[in-house]
C-alpha cells in the first residue's frame, strides 16, 4: 500500500499548530479573566478545626471558610471551633466577634438492659437501622434507644459510647456538631444548652400505663413536674414532659418530684451510666 508521507507530515503539523493556537488562546483567556484569590481565605481556613464534620451546614471547613468570606455565614456558626479562633476570624473579616451559645447533645432515653423490657434477644450486627428493620427492634418501647452505636460511630470526637444497651454522651467532649442527630433512626438525640443540666430522658408518647409496663424510667405524663415548676419551664404534651430551656433555671425541683426518675440532672445520668449509683 502506497503511503503519502507528505500528507502525513502535513496532517501532523496541522494538528500540532491547532493545539498550539488553542493553548495560546486558553492561556490568554485565563490571564484576562483571572480573579485574584483573596488571601484571607487561607487565614480563615487555618483557624478552623479541619474536621470537616459538616455541623455548620456546609460540606467542610473549606466550604465554610468561603461562606464566611462571602458574608453568607458568621464565624460563630462553627460550633466546633474555639472561642479564640472564632474571634480571630471575626477580626480578619473586620466584623464584631460573636460566639454561639455553647450546646451539647443528649439522649432522650435512659432505658437500659436493667430497667426496660425486651421482646427478644437480638444477636445480629450492632446497627440501629438493622435492629429497627427486625420487628421494629428488640425493645418493647418503640421510642427507646436501641444501643446499636450508630451515633457513636458517627461522632468524630469520641463523645459517645454505648453502655448497658444505651448510648451515653460525654458533654465535655461533645462539640454539638450535630452528626449524631442525623444517624439516630428514632430521632432520640437533641441539643441543649451546655450550662443547663436538666434533661427529660424519655421520648415515649405512649400513655403512662403502657410506659410503666415496659420501662421503669419512662415519662408517664403525670404532670407533677409541670405543676411543681415555678418558672413554667416544663410542660407535658402528648404524654411527654418537655423542657423550655429559655425558662429553665436548673432548680432541680422537677428532678425531685418526678415519680419515675425520667427527669434527671446530667450528673446523675452520667453516674448511672457509669454504675456509680
Amino acid at each position: 500500500m502506497d503511503v503519502n508521507i507528505t500528507a502525513i507530515i502535513l496532517a501532523a503539523v496541522s494538528i500540532s499548530g491547532i493545539g498550539l493556537l488553542l493553548g495560546i488562546g486558553l492561556g490568554y483567556a485565563g490571564k484576562k479573566f483571572e480573579v485574584d484569590a483573596d488571601p484571607r481565605i487561607g487565614e480563615i481556613a487555618a483557624l478552623l478545626p479541619g474536621t470537616n464534620c459538616g455541623g455548620c451546614g456546609y460540606a467542610g471547613c473549606e466550604a465554610f471558610a468561603l461562606s464566611v468570606l462571602s458574608g453568607e455565614a458568621k464565624p460563630s456558626a462553627c460550633g466546633v471551633n474555639s472561642t479564640e479562633n472564632t474571634i480571630k476570624i471575626s477580626q480578619i473579616m473586620g466584623i464584631k466577634a460573636t460566639q454561639r451559645d455553647k450546646q451539647t447533645a443528649y439522649i432522650k432515653c435512659s432505658g437500659n438492659f436493667s430497667n426496660s423490657s425486651y421482646k427478644y434477644d437480638y444477636e445480629g450486627m450492632d446497627d440501629c437501622i438493622a435492629m429497627v428493620r427486625l420487628f421494629e427492634g428488640p425493645k418493647c418501647c418503640g421510642y427507646g434507644c436501641l444501643g446499636g452505636g450508630n451515633c457513636a460511630r458517627a461522632c468524630l470526637f469520641g463523645a459517645i459510647e454505648t453502655k448497658d444497651g444505651l448510648a451515653v454522651i460525654d458533654k465535655e467532649k461533645c462539640t454539638s456538631c450535630g452528626l449524631c442527630l442525623k444517624k439516630c433512626p428514632r430521632n432520640l438525640i437533641s441539643l441543649r444548652p451546655y450550662n443547663i443540666d436538666i434533661i427529660v430522658c424519655c421520648n415515649s408518647f405512649d400513655i403512662g400505663k403502657t410506659v410503666k409496663s415496659f420501662c421503669e424510667a419512662g415519662c408517664i405524663g403525670c404532670k407533677i413536674c409541670e405543676k411543681a415548676c415555678k418558672f413554667e419551664a416544663i410542660s407535658v404534651s402528648s404524654n411527654l414532659a418537655v423542657i423550655d430551656y429559655d425558662k429553665c433555671r436548673s432548680c432541680n425541683v422537677c428532678t425531685k418530684k418526678c415519680p419515675t426518675g425520667a427527669i434527671l440532672a446530667f450528673k446523675t445520668l452520667q453516674a448511672k451510666a457509669n454504675n456509680l449509683i
